[in-house]
C-alpha cells in the first residue's frame, strides 16, 4: 500500500505515547477492597453527605461509576479522606445492592424515573384530614410505588382536631394498612411523636406527603432538636403548603433506633415506570389468582381470573377492589 509517498506496512505504525507515562491505558478497574462503609445522608448538587462510622464525611462520586447515581439510603464504598474535617472530599467508589427503591416520575407521560430514597424498609404517607383536604388519589399512587419498590406502608393522618379518619380508615381498610391518628395538640406535647415512633424502631422510614400536611413538623418531632428542619404554614385561600423541605435527608431517631428520611413535598406523584405485575406481590391473598390470567393482563379485564378467584371465596371482594382501585391510578390524575 502506498501512502504518502512511501511504502508502509504494520513495522511503521506509530503508537501515540502516553502522556502521563508509558503505561498502556486499561479498562480494569481497582476493587477498593479496603473501601470504608457509608451511607448516604443528602445529596446537594454532586456533593453527598455520608455518614462513616461516626462522622459525617462529604464525598463526590467517583469518575468510574459512570452515569450510576447515589441517592439518600444508598450504601456506598468511599475511599480518600474520611476524616469528616473541614474543606476535605472523599470518593464513592461503589453502590452497594439495594434491598428497596422508592421511585416516581414527573408525570405518568415522563419515561424518566426518579429514585427518590433507597434500602428504606417503609414508607410512611402524611396526609392532613383537614387544611389541606385528603387527596386519596395521591395516597394511592404512593402506595402503588410503595408495594412496587419493596416498601412496607404506613399511613399517618394528622390534624384529626380539625376532621375525623372515618372516610380515609374506611377507603384504606381492606388493605390492612397500620396507620397512626394524630392531632396539633399531640404534634406539641410529643404524644402523636410517641405513638409514631413505635412503628419506626429499628427501620428506615421514609416520610412522604402533599405540601403543608404536617410532614416535617412531625419529623421534627421524632429527631433530635440539633437536626431539625425548617417548617412552613399553610395558605388560608389555596390550602397549599409552601415547600420548606427541597432535598431527601436521612436523620436519626431519638429515643429509640432507626432512621427517619423527610423528603420533599409533593403535588403529583408519576407512576409511568411502574409494573402491575410487581403491585400484585403485596396481595399474597390473590396473587395466586392470577396463574389462569392472560398474558399481560391488566387484572381489571372481562378475562382476569382473579373475579373467578374471589367468587370461589379465595379472597375479600374488598380486596380485589382495592388493587384494582390502586392499579386504576396509573390512568387517573391525582385530583379526580
Amino acid at each position: 500500500m502506498r501512502r504518502y509517498g512511501k511504502h508502509t506496512d504494520e513495522d511503521d505504525i506509530r503508537t501515540r505515547p502516553n502522556r502521563k507515562g508509558n503505561r498502556p491505558r486499561t479498562s480494569i478497574r481497582p476493587k477498593h477492597e479496603d473501601a470504608a462503609e457509608g451511607m448516604v445522608l443528602t445529596v446537594d448538587r454532586g456533593r453527598l453527605t455520608c455518614l462513616v462510622e461516626d462522622r459525617t464525611v462529604l464525598a463526590m462520586k467517583a469518575r468510574e461509576l459512570g452515569r450510576k447515581a447515589a441517592v439518600v439510603g444508598d450504601r456506598v464504598a468511599l475511599v480518600g479522606d474520611l476524616s469528616g474535617k473541614k474543606d476535605t472530599l472523599a470518593r464513592i467508589v461503589r453502590i452497594e445492592e439495594r434491598s428497596s427503591l422508592l421511585r416516581r416520575t414527573a408525570d405518568d407521560d415522563d419515561p424518566y424515573e426518579r429514585v427518590v430514597v433507597a434500602n428504606a424498609d417503609q414508607l410512611a404517607v402524611v396526609t392532613a384530614l383537614a387544611d389541606p383536604e385528603p387527596r386519596p388519589r395521591l395516597i394511592d399512587r404512593c402506595l402503588v410505588a410503595a408495594y412496587d419498590g419493596g416498601l412496607e406502608p404506613l399511613l399517618v393522618m394528622t390534624k384529626s382536631d380539625l376532621a375525623p379518619p372515618d372516610k380515609l380508615l374506611e377507603l384504606y381498610g381492606a388493605l390492612d394498612i397500620p396507620y397512626v391518628v394524630t392531632s396539633r395538640d399531640e404534634l406539641e406535647n410529643g404524644d402523636a411523636a410517641d405513638r409514631v415512633r413505635e412503628h419506626l424502631d429499628g427501620r428506615i422510614t421514609a416520610f412522604v406527603g402533599h405540601s403543608g400536611v404536617g410532614k416535617t413538623t412531625l419529623v421534627n418531632a421524632l429527631v433530635p432538636e440539633d437536626l431539625r428542619r425548617t417548617t412552613g404554614h399553610v395558605n388560608a385561600v389555596t390550602g397549599r403548603g409552601r415547600h420548606t423541605t427541597t432535598s431527601a435527608l436521612a436523620l436519626p431517631l431519638t429515643v429509640t433506633d432507626g432512621w427517619v428520611i423527610d423528603t420533599p413535598g409533593v403535588r403529583s406523584f408519576g407512576l409511568a415506570h411502574i409494573d402491575p405485575s410487581r403491585v400484585i406481590h403485596a396481595f399474597p391473598d390473590l396473587e395466586p389468582g392470577t396463574e389462569g390470567c392472560p398474558r399481560a393482563c391488566s387484572h381489571d379485564e372481562p378475562d382476569c381470573a382473579l373475579d373467578a378467584w374471589v367468587e370461589e371465596g379465595h379472597a375479600d371482594p374488598a380486596r380485589l377492589y382495592s388493587l384494582r382501585r390502586l392499579l386504576a391510578t396509573r390512568e387517573r390524575n391525582e385530583g379526580d
